[in-house]
């Protein structure tokens, strides 16, 4: 039987501004792709990222460039050599991967031989803003197990001790997307050990991280966006001791497995992290969490509205979406 593709964008309003070093965010642009065979149906969102080249129409103009492809019966696994890892071929991953359980009958987590953890401890974002505000934002959330620090190189010694002293028992990561550069990492690791920082993501833009093969660090750094897919880590395994792995850069979740096999077969650390997004995007990520030292996926309790049986948050633990969401049959 044929399958159908449909493909729309959606726009998520947020409940607050999210913000980065990079910039600003009032709403989440997502693709979603709808494969449908018969009566059953299967979907999956991506997040263009600016960041990478991507938008709303470059993706929705990719995923119309292999429509003869998909409705003719592509393999997940043929996809995989038809687009280039990115927003597009995660959506249309992503919703083969939910077809394909429903017209099976099972859930993906036992396509995959694995249990769909129900709840699991996933960061809450604590946006960039001045330090005070920054601390009251923790405040709020000093419960929580695992908090993340969005940083700039403005006054991130502030920003870091504020939110310290708001959640003194959270794990914290810190993440300055890319912001500082060599002098400010090397001045400011003092602060990250004073601070018990579990983890510091991607500190330096990538393609100027070549130095840090030589360096020697007493916290342990996270490759975001100077890591894609699992090809990247012949080069990443040298600069980096932990991986952020997120769908949309992988490609979907056949890629996001693969990368988290190499990853860990090359002894690195896990995270697994998102855009902000819908539980669309989540629901898959949850089967990388599971295999995580660290999980960020907090986008979807940014939106003012998400779909109605999506995860929700207890308190710092991210509880799986409901019965009859993405991936369960």
């Amino acid at each position: 039987m044929q399958r159908c593709l449909q493909a729309r964008h959606d726009c998520y309003a947020l409940s607050r501004p999210f913000r980065i070093s990079r910039g600003i965010k009032t709403s989440a642009n997502v693709i979603r792709v709808t494969l449908r065979q018969g009566d059953v149906v299967g979907r999956g969102e991506g997040v263009p990222y600016p960041r990478y080249g991507e938008s709303i129409g470059t993706a929705l103009a990719a995923i119309e460039s292999v429509r003869p492809a998909i409705e003719g019966g592509l393999s997940r696994e043929a996809l995989q050599n038809l687009l280039p890892p990115g927003a597009a071929r995660n959506a249309i991953d992503c919703a083969m991967w939910d077809l394909e359980a429903r017209l099976a009958g099972v859930d993906v987590a036992a396509m995959l031989g694995a249990e769909m953890p129900g709840r699991i401890a996933s960061a809450l974002t604590i946006s960039l803003d001045a330090p005070a505000a920054m601390g009251e934002t923790a405040e709020r959330v000093c419960g929580a197990p695992l908090i993340k620090i969005k940083a700039d190189a403005i006054d991130p010694i502030g920003q870091i001790r504020a939110v310290r002293a708001a959640a003194p028992r959270a794990a914290l990561i810190v993440d300055p997307n890319e912001s500082w550069n060599e002098a400010l990492l090397r001045a400011i690791e003092p602060v990250l050990v004073e601070a018990r920082v579990a983890l510091l993501e991607q500190p330096v833009p990538a393609g100027a991280d070549e130095w840090l093969e030589d360096y020697s660090t007493r916290v342990p750094i996270c490759a975001d966006e100077s890591f894609h897919v699992a090809a990247d880590l012949a080069v990443v395994a040298r600069r980096y001791g932990v991986v952020n792995i997120k769908l949309d850069k992988t490609g979907g979740l056949t890629g996001a497995l693969h990368a988290a096999r190499e990853a860990r077969a090359a002894g690195l650390g896990l995270m697994t992290g998102c855009m902000v997004s819908s539980s669309l995007s989540i629901a898959p990520a949850f089967h990388i969490a599971a295999k995580s030292d660290f999980v960020d996926l907090d986008g979807p309790l940014w939106l003012a509205d998400d779909w109605t049986n999506g995860v929700r948050d207890e308190q710092g633990m991210l509880v799986s979406p409901g019965r009859g969401f993405w991936g369960q049959a």
